[in-house]
């Protein structure tokens, strides 16, 4: 779902420090699990703010039955597939790459 060339570039070894921004703007530290999120997002009265490794946050929704999420600048993700659990934390599948 980026434009094209932009993994590419992103993998030169003069963008490591943009490549590691985008990669760490998806990571939450800790280990929620889907059932947890939905609890938070509960208990915020329909949405949970979250800060993310690489400092921004992200707001966590529910709609339609599914767990969204919204970055800083608008950008808004489904969470696809949920609770993939690995041994340094759990991964929650989205559709669109955010970018900081």
């Amino acid at each position: 779902m980026l434009p094209a060339g932009t993994v590419d570039n992103l993998l030169k070894p003069e963008n490591k420090g943009t490549l590691q921004s985008v990669l760490t703007y998806h990571v939450v530290p800790g280990n929620w699990s889907a059932a947890e999120i939905m609890a938070a997002i509960k208990k915020g009265g329909g949405s949970y703010k979250a800060k993310t490794v690489q400092g921004e946050e992200l707001t966590f929704m529910w709609k339609d039955n599914w767990i969204w999420i919204k970055d800083a600048k608008g950008g808004v993700a489904k969470v696809t597939i949920k609770d993939v659990n690995q041994k340094n934390g759990v991964i929650h599948v989205i559709d669109h790459v955010l970018l900081p």
